[in-house]
């Protein structure tokens, strides 16, 4: 795999590998895997706390499927690229959001 994302810091040489890329995102598929632990553990607290609960969890599940789905861009190399435009999405919002699979503009766009 050869992916690489240029930054746009004052390294102008820095990539993040597909290795660093792939840490990213099983460090998020781990915490949203314990966040979903954590949810079951608080189950029972009352309709309007299991309510809060149950968004919560749709939340972090919604999380998963986009972590997943960003491991498999990683695989047919097209991680890092905005699947609206086709542009390199930037490394620090990769370094923030892992999973992204757009820019900022194109996401805005879509609301």
């Amino acid at each position: 795999m050869s992916w690489d994302t240029t930054r746009s810091t004052s390294s102008a040489g820095a990539r993040i590998g597909a290795h660093e890329a792939r840490q990213r995102l099983e460090h998020e598929r781990n915490s949203r895997l314990a966040q979903l632990r954590a949810l079951k553990d608080t189950e029972g607290a009352g309709q309007e706390a299991d309510d809060l609960l149950n968004a919560q969890r749709g939340a972090v599940r919604r999380a998963l499927k986009d972590i997943e789905a960003a491991f498999a861009r990683l695989e047919d190399g097209t991680y890092g690229l905005c699947h609206a435009c086709g542009r390199p999405i930037p490394a620090e919002r990769l370094e923030i959001l892992p999973y992204a699979s757009a820019c900022v503009p194109c996401r805005q766009r879509a609301g």
